[in-house]
């Protein structure tokens, strides 16, 4: 009899250790913060990552929570959203690399993963590409050979393209060495370019009132205040007859012309993977940063309608996206 029991015991207690752990695991979910440039552009791909890690075993709302915050623009609203992970004592910081250099003087102990970022060994954010050391890891698309194959791209839409305009946000480092390298290779190409800086959505209308009648396209480097202004951006480019060449699709959903760059979807999804590893236990600083292997191409046909221009059948065929 005392065999019975005591054999009963054990059995249900060997069933309700795993529950008991569950259900602790369910009660204390790891914590992740997003913080974005924006809502509507992010949404995608917090989607795609969000939907990764439930295909690596996290369920939303059981064994993760998922806080998301977007800048919006503003520099002071990183600060802001940086202070608040802090007091949540979040497991996992997940942003873009401009945000990452102020969540970097915040904490140097919560993980910080860039789901992009320019070039985050120039800015600052990682030791190496191999090796990021430290509290932070990510994706780069750093990727030299982008700006020449929108420009390609662009002059096979323009013949007779001469004058380049390069908009880019004045307030960070990344994007406008990126300026740089444009107006550098649009100059190889015998092109005149100019590059305008903005700090500030107020700077918009100004900087299109500058390029009136003085320039033939408009090259948009992407970043968190671009991508908070875009449809400004975009509306004013039409306003003024000047095609664009953006970074990312959702620019051309919106309106603009062309858009060539890495599958942000892609990105989103390896950068839960690095989530994963580091909520199992793996330092940020010892998980190489990676790059982009796959790329989009997107072309709104009836942008280029409006603008007066014929895609070239080569380029349509080319095409991940034609919008129509």
């Amino acid at each position: 009899m005392e065999r019975r029991q005591f054999i009963r015991g054990l059995c249900c207690g060997v069933v309700a250790w795993p529950l008991a752990a569950y259900a602790q695991q369910v009660s204390n979910p790891r914590r992740i913060g997003i913080l974005g440039a924006d809502a509507t552009v992010w949404r995608p791909w917090t989607t795609a990552f969000a939907a990764r890690l439930r295909e690596l075993g996290w369920l939303e709302g059981e064994t993760i929570a998922i806080d998301y915050r977007w800048a919006e623009g503003s520099s002071q609203r990183v600060s802001e959203v940086a202070a608040e992970f802090l007091r949540q004592n979040v497991d996992v910081i997940v942003s873009y690399g401009n945000a990452v250099t102020t969540l970097k003087q915040a904490t140097t102990t919560i993980p910080i993963v860039f789901a992009v970022a320019f070039d985050p060994v120039r800015g600052g954010l990682v030791q190496s590409l191999a090796k990021p050391g430290g509290n932070v890891t990510g994706m780069s698309i750093r990727q030299p050979d982008l700006v020449a194959k929108r420009l390609q791209i662009l002059r096979a839409t323009i013949p007779r393209l001469r004058r380049l305009a390069v908009l880019a946000d004045a307030g960070y480092a990344e994007p406008m060495l990126e300026a740089d390298r444009v107006k550098s290779t649009a100059q190889a190409l015998g092109l005149e370019a100019a590059r305008l800086g903005i700090w500030r959505a107020q700077d918009i209308a100004p900087a299109f009132e500058a390029l009136r009648d003085k320039a033939d396209a408009l090259y948009v480097v992407s970043d968190a205040l671009i991508a908070a202004n875009r449809a400004r951006i975009i509306t004013s480019a039409l306003d003024a007859h000047l095609p664009t060449i953006l970074s990312y699709g959702d620019y051309v959903e919106a309106g603009g012309l062309m858009s060539y760059g890495p599958d942000f979807t892609d990105l989103f999804r390896r950068a839960a993977d690095m989530v994963d590893k580091i909520l199992h236990g793996t330092k940020p600083g010892d998980i190489p940063v990676e790059q982009p292997t796959k790329f989009d191409f997107a072309i709104n046909v009836k942008t280029a309608t409006a603008l007066g221009l014929v895609i070239p059948p080569t380029l349509l065929a080319d095409a991940d996206e034609v919008i129509e």
